[in-house]
């Protein structure tokens, strides 16, 4: 067996996230569950859409996700700047109260998914695998309907 045909596991095999929430609390939650999958890992945070934007151009993350309502320039805002200046970059938009109504707005920018708060432990992992694939990801009860 000729060891260069080997696949092995590299740093560039890793997933990096941008987290964007005005909530402290919920980015740590996020950042914990997102960090027990191997090779991927948080690799900067936010707190509103300016910032996002700042910090998506500057690291370049392979995924996003974004609160939808942030004091300032909300998560919808930032993600159709970032979706016109780097629209490789897959967003998830991440909010409490999201309606059909809402996820038919998500077609800007790099919107790729759509995970509420309240199914997060169930899908949130699910969706960035399947935006990261190439997919779209919709909550369960809204793409049923």
């Amino acid at each position: 067996m000729n060891l260069e045909t080997v696949p092995t596991e590299t740093a560039a095999t890793d997933v990096r996230i941008l987290i964007v929430d005005d909530h402290e609390v919920m980015r740590l939650g996020i950042r914990n569950l997102l960090e027990a999958v191997p090779n991927w890992s948080v690799c900067a945070e936010a707190s509103n859409g300016e910032e996002a934007i700042r910090k998506a151009l500057g690291i370049l993350p392979d995924v996003i996700i974004m609160d939808i309502t942030m004091p300032g320039m909300n998560g919808l805002e930032a993600a159709a700047e970032i979706g016109r200046t780097c629209p490789d970059i897959p967003i998830i938009m991440f909010s409490l109260h999201l309606t059909e109504d809402l996820i038919s707005h998500f077609a800007t920018g790099g919107i790729r998914g759509a995970v509420s708060k309240g199914e997060a432990a169930r899908d949130l992992v699910e969706a960035v695998k399947t935006v990261l694939g190439g997919g779209t990801f919709l909550p369960k009860e809204t793409s049923a309907h």
